[in-house]
């Protein structure tokens, strides 16, 4: 209870440090991180196509849906024959590792910004009186920055892969020749936004690190000497 008040009772709450560079693009990065994991995570797709017997088409389509985190083979969709019967067929390949590390950096990053946003509104006196608080933020920021690098890479990559497995022109070829036509191709908008909104918080991390690093003793110019403070020179 006494942390709890001791706590509450440091807050002061000042909006003036998002009006700067510092703040203002830390919340930017609080925003497209959102955009970014919420745009990959809960992601549902599916191809469609038909399937024609004795030059008639079946009545039901196949559909096969598949979702985050993309382990496509543990996806099965059922093609009917001409006999009364279906086939089971999985998709292949799991690109779940790239899709799932995309998502964790976003998350964490989402975390990351929420607590830094609210050091700079509601403690900012205890983020400056030392110059420990803008080093671990230059430091922790630099760290997210390469993460966005590398995880958006490997997404695109993934995401690449995705396309072709769940390509309803390559999931056709499980048919019989000639009996199997597309109707519908999975809707990437979505995915390809995860992508670009990872790409551009790589770019808002980045740049933050020079607003930060401003803000650390490397930037500033170190106390002038005592002599030249008093404009005293000796004669």
């Amino acid at each position: 209870m006494e942390i709890v008040q001791k706590v509450l009772s440091g807050f002061s709450l000042d909006l003036g440090p998002l009006k700067e560079p510092l703040g203002f693009i830390r919340l930017l990065e609080w925003v497209f991180t959102i955009c970014a994991f919420a745009t990959t995570g809960g992601y549902v797709g599916s191809s469609v196509f038909s399937i024609t017997c004795g030059g008639e088409s079946i009545a039901q389509p196949v559909t096969a849906q598949f979702a985050y985190p993309f382990r496509l083979q543990s996806s099965p969709y059922y093609i009917p024959n001409c006999h009364n019967g279906t086939n089971k067929t999985y998709m292949q390949g799991d690109f779940s590792s790239s899709a799932e590390f995309f998502v964790c950096v976003g998350v964490f990053g989402f975390l990351y910004c929420t607590f830094t946003l609210v050091m700079y509104v509601g403690y900012q006196q205890l983020y400056r009186e030392s110059n420990r608080g803008p080093i671990i933020d230059l430091i922790v920021t630099g760290i997210f920055a390469f993460l966005w690098l590398v995880s958006s890479s490997a997404w695109g990559k993934g995401l690449t892969d995705v396309k072709y497995a769940t390509d309803p022109n390559h999931l056709v070829t499980a048919c019989p020749p000639n009996l199997c036509h597309v109707l519908n191709h999975p809707y990437m908008g979505r995915l390809n936004a995860s992508v670009l909104f990872g790409f551009l918080n790589l770019i808002l991390w980045a740049g933050n690190c020079w607003f930060i690093y401003k803000e650390t003793p490397f930037h500033k110019p170190p106390n002038p000497p005592v002599g030249d403070e008093h404009g005293v020179s000796s004669s």
